[in-house]
């Protein structure tokens, strides 16, 4: 609940845009981590580099901070539990520790929107197959094992590289799937990203399509030596989210 923000999960109340919130990465000290935290806090948000390794996380920082300046000012380290604590929280670790990092930090998670970033995947020969739970994604997963966080799944198909180079136009799509207002927030989140379109992929069901699409898009990456990313054309600007009361239409 983001009260002087007027961000109340819950509510219809939604004005992430262009406002600087707390995010706090858990594990953000490998690619994805460091790649998602040096462009959130690049445009205006307090951002928390958080690790099993407090004193990694303030190296990645420092890294950061040498390379982008004042860019990333905002960015600050410190302990899992410490980015656990943001408003909101992005769970950045490699993809089989997300569900178990996820379980350690519950408690801290409720009530807040946390986005699993997450691709099960491994390499066999060339090419990359999708790796997914029981569940049926990793975002579904994360979500069992913190049921009382709104789970969203979004960046899955941005190259950490990518997203880690400021000066890098991004021109990527995000697919964006959750059940409940975190997915209006994260879409907000993105769209407030220069170069990035938040695209509303509906419930958190769908986030099986994302991690699998992910495997399929870097063996295309792997086979044509490219750095591919997700765009698509034909589509209109995004809807409001239906009335509850109407049911969705």
């Amino acid at each position: 609940m983001w009260r002087g923000r007027q961000m109340l999960v819950g509510e219809r109340v939604c004005e992430a845009r262009g406002m600087g919130m707390t995010i706090g990465v858990l594990g953000g000290t490998g690619p994805a981590g460091r790649g998602i935290a040096a462009r959130l806090a690049s445009v205006g948000h307090d951002v928390v580099i958080g690790s099993r390794d407090p004193e990694r996380a303030e190296a990645v920082a420092g890294e950061l901070r040498a390379r982008w300046g004042d860019r990333v000012a905002s960015l600050t380290a410190g302990g899992n539990s410490e980015a656990a604590a943001a408003e909101v929280v992005v769970i950045a670790t490699v993809w089989d520790a997300a569900v178990p990092t996820a379980a350690a930090h519950a408690n801290a998670l409720a009530g807040k929107v946390v986005i699993s970033m997450a691709n099960g995947l491994v390499k066999q020969g060339r090419e990359f197959r999708p790796v997914l739970p029981p569940e049926g994604s990793l975002a579904a997963a994360v979500k069992a094992a913190a049921p009382g966080a709104h789970v969203v799944a979004a960046f899955h198909l941005v190259p950490a590289a990518a997203l880690e180079d400021l000066d890098q136009p991004l021109g990527s799509d995000v697919l964006v799937a959750g059940d409940d207002e975190g997915r209006i927030t994260v879409l907000d989140l993105v769209d407030g990203i220069p170069d990035l379109r938040a695209l509303d992929a509906g419930s958190l069901v769908n986030a099986i399509g994302i991690e699998a699409f992910s495997a399929a898009l870097l063996t295309v990456n792997l086979r044509h030596k490219g750095e591919a990313t997700l765009h698509l054309a034909g589509i209109g600007p995004r809807r409001s989210p239906p009335d509850p009361a109407q049911g969705d239409r």
